[in-house]
Formats: structure tokens, sequence, C-alpha cells
């Protein structure tokens, strides 16, 4: 076993942080539990954690089933980070969801928290960081997701408009830099 490595561990807790976006998606949790009443956070936030980890030790088996490596998935995933940091940078919905008639795991765990941005993020930092740094990364954004499901209304009055919109933007940014930093590393051109 690799020992625990602190900057690895910043470095993809970061990441996961910027990626799933939990600031970010506050706007949507609120419309959520506004439209539906409650969110159950102990739930969401285990189904997360689960996802998360499953498809770390997984994901690679998956892939191999449908004929990918995960050179070529990081690559994808690049993509997919940098057209999100983009939505996030310009403040434009490049993709559409329909907001769902009732808040369950499954809209809010997934896809919105760990979805294809999140999985395809964790297989590309297997590509460059110990196993064991993940999953305390996955940990520790997972407390991250619980303490803002539990305190969104909180955090709304707190930010404010203007203060979430700068967040999102400036995390935007740092999700540029790593769409391009994962494609420079996985692309052997």
């Amino acid at each position: 076993m690799h020992p625990i490595i602190f900057r690895e561990v910043l470095s993809v807790t970061l990441i996961l942080f910027a990626i799933i976006d939990m600031v970010g998606n506050v706007p949507v949790i609120i419309e959520m539990r506004q439209r539906v009443g409650h969110i159950e956070s102990e739930k969401a936030t285990l189904a997360v954690l689960v996802i998360m980890i499953a498809f770390l030790f997984g994901g690679d088996e998956l892939l191999a089933i449908i004929g990918l490596d995960v050179s070529s998935f990081a690559i994808a995933g690049s993509v997919v980070i940098f057209i999100i940091a983009m939505e996030m940078v310009l403040g434009i919905k490049l993709f559409r969801e329909e907001m769902p008639e009732t808040v369950s795991i499954v809209p809010i765990a997934f896809p919105l928290i760990a979805g294809a941005g999140t999985m395809t993020t964790l297989l590309s930092l297997k590509t460059q960081y110990q196993t064991q740094n993940i999953v305390i990364g996955i940990i520790l954004n997972t407390i991250v997701v619980y303490a803002v499901l539990k305190n969104v209304k909180w955090i709304e009055k707190l930010l404010g408009k203007n203060g979430l919109n700068i967040l999102r933007k400036a995390f935007g940014i740092i999700l540029l830099a790593i769409a391009i930093k994962l494609f420079r590393g996985n692309a052997h051109i």
C-alpha cells in the first residue's frame, strides 16, 4: 500500500469539489426543495458516496466490457469537464435537464451530484493519483455534500446571488485548467 500523500489528497479533493460544484448546485437544490418540500440529506449523501466509490473501483471493468481504455475515457471526460466549465464561466446551460416532480436519491445524488462529469473525473484521477488518496478526497467531498444539503437555506442567505455567481465562475476557471491538464496528460499524440 502506498503512503497517503497530503498534496495528492488536497488536489483530488479540490478537483472533485470543483466538478461536483455543490456551491453551484445550491440554486438547483433550492428550486427542488421549493417544488417538493423536504430533501432527505442523509440518503442522498450516502447514495453519492456509494456511487462514487463503486465507480472508482468498478469503472475500469465497466469500460473493459464496452471496449474502452481509461485514457480514452479520460480524454472524453476532459471534453465534458471543459463544457461544464464553460457553462460555469459563461453562465449558459448547454446540458438541459427536466426538473423531476419529486425529489429523491435519483435526481439529487445522481445525476446532479455524482453524475457523468464526476464519474469521468474519478476515472481520470485514477490515471494520475493513488487510489487511497482519491478515496479520502471522495469522503471529504461527501462531508461537504452533506453539509450543503443540510444547510442549503443558510448558505443561500449567507452568499447571496452575487456571491454564488462569483464562486461558480471561479470554480469554472479552475475546471477549465483541469480539463486541459487531463487532455494533455492522456492524449498520446
